[in-house]
């Protein structure tokens, strides 16, 4: 590693890029704010009543440690405190730093603090520290050598030691929203002095994509603004140009393809009859019986799902036989699997149900449970709010409390609609009675 800390006193100054042939600063860079009420986003911990801003109001600012996820503003907000404080400002990178290159930085902030000013090290990814070297930092905390601001991804109750997290405040920064997310794309879009060129509904798309991740999304508002298109671009177009997509899996021969998909296709058209000549004619054509295992097994749960739960059971139980007789004799289990199969009332209601989960989860990102339904068992967690008014369902009025599990915010999907058909009938009862009980109990 270099020596950073050998310019003493002012391993502060910010290396600038050269002005003349250099690199081009990222649009990250170039629109960072320069004093704290330009952050956008975390008005929770920045605002008038909120943690920092009521140090900032009564000029004393303790040891932090900035828990959230990427992209949400540790580093700037760290930064813009040491100017909003006149306090040096160090960073380091738990990743690269070893112990020598501690030592110096303690050393020059002795040195630094002799001289009459303090210093703010700011240590990205302190959770990487060991046990050692987060010691290390406690007495320079506790001499005033230096004021501590760590930024972590990971919950500090598990990743932090006790003593560093009882000299420190623990502040939580949350994802961006979608509102400032566009704050944030206007900004860009005032610095780069031009639209993107998206229609609204791609724009909204590439905010959600960002996953409310400030960095990526100017990462990706960067991308689109070097686009030279005729017109605003609609969402698929522009997902096209940002996606990599994964090559797709060849393998010689369409007739494999072809024949998995006419037995797939027969056993989900309840014909039994065309279900065994597609998987005779694979099994002549040389198909390895265990790749037919699998399929067959995935056609229980996409087509056949709930409405038969022993159809899976089924296709595993002829998976195993056929490991058990090998062929060909196994390739008998296989037959009546896939002819339980096709004759099993069908429903792809789970598996509609599955891909609609994933988009919902994809359209809503990274949102944390609701606090009341995660559990506490730090006292840190306990002051966040964590399993604050969690009722208990056993406890409750034929064990069901009817309580919110969605993310707070997030308006209740319908994700799983059974059908008429098979077991899922009793199913579709079921769920009647308890969406009818959930209305009633405020959920």
């Amino acid at each position: 590693m270099p020596d950073l800390f050998d310019d003493l006193p002012d391993p502060n100054v910010t290396a600038q890029p050269d002005p003349v042939g250099g690199a081009p600063r990222p649009l990250a860079d170039r629109i960072r704010p320069r004093r704290l009420s330009e952050v956008i986003g975390q008005t929770r911990i920045l605002g008038p009543e909120g943690p920092l801003g009521a140090m900032l109001e009564a000029g004393s600012l303790s040891s932090l440690i900035l828990w959230g996820p990427p992209g949400v503003g540790k580093t700037t907000i760290a930064r813009l405190l040491a100017d909003a404080t006149d306090l040096a400002f160090v960073q380091i990178s738990a990743i690269f730093t070893g112990v020598p290159e501690l030592r110096k930085v303690f050393d020059a902030a002795k040195l630094r603090c002799r001289q009459g000013q303090g210093t703010l090290l700011f240590v990205d990814e302190i959770h990487r520290f060991n046990k050692a070297q987060q010691d290390g930092f406690l007495p320079h905390m506790e001499d005033g050598t230096i004021l501590l601001v760590g930024a972590t991804t990971e919950n500090p109750s598990f990743e932090l030691n006790a003593a560093l997290l009882s000299r420190a405040q623990v502040l939580v920064l949350e994802r961006l929203s979608l509102a400032e997310l566009e704050l944030l794309a206007q900004r860009a879009e005032a610095e780069l002095g031009r639209k993107l060129p998206l229609t609204p509904e791609a724009r909204e798309a590439l905010l959600e994509m960002s996953d409310g991740d400030g960095r990526a999304c100017l990462n990706l508002i960067e991308q689109v603004a070097a686009w030279k298109v005729a017109a605003p671009l609609e969402t698929d177009a522009m997902a096209q140009r940002l996606m990599r997509r994964a090559a797709k899996y060849d393998k010689s021969g369409d007739e494999h393809f072809n024949l998995i998909s006419a037995l797939h296709k027969s056993v989900r058209g309840s014909d039994p009859d065309a279900a065994l000549y597609w998987l005779a004619r694979m099994l002549e054509g040389g198909e390895d019986p265990r790749y037919l295992a699998r399929r067959i097994t995935r056609m229980a749960i996409e087509d056949i799902g709930l409405a038969d739960p022993a159809a899976a059971r089924h296709c595993l139980d002829a998976w195993a036989m056929y490991e058990r007789l090998g062929s060909p004799e196994g390739e008998l289990a296989l037959a009546q699997a896939v002819l339980y199969l096709a004759l099993a009332p069908k429903s792809n209601a789970g598996y509609v149900a599955y891909k609609a989960a994933r988009a919902e989860a994809r359209r809503t990102g990274s949102l944390m449970p609701p606090a009341h339904i995660m559990n506490a068992p730090t006292k840190l967690m306990k002051d966040q709010g964590y399993g604050a008014g969690y009722a208990y369902d056993h406890d409750a009025e034929d064990a069901f409390s009817g309580q919110n599990y969605f993310p707070d915010g997030v308006k209740r999907p319908v994700l799983y609609v059974p059908v008429e058909r098979g077991f899922e009938r009793e199913l579709k009862k079921r769920l009647d009675w308890f969406v009818s009980q959930r209305l009633k109990r405020g959920g």
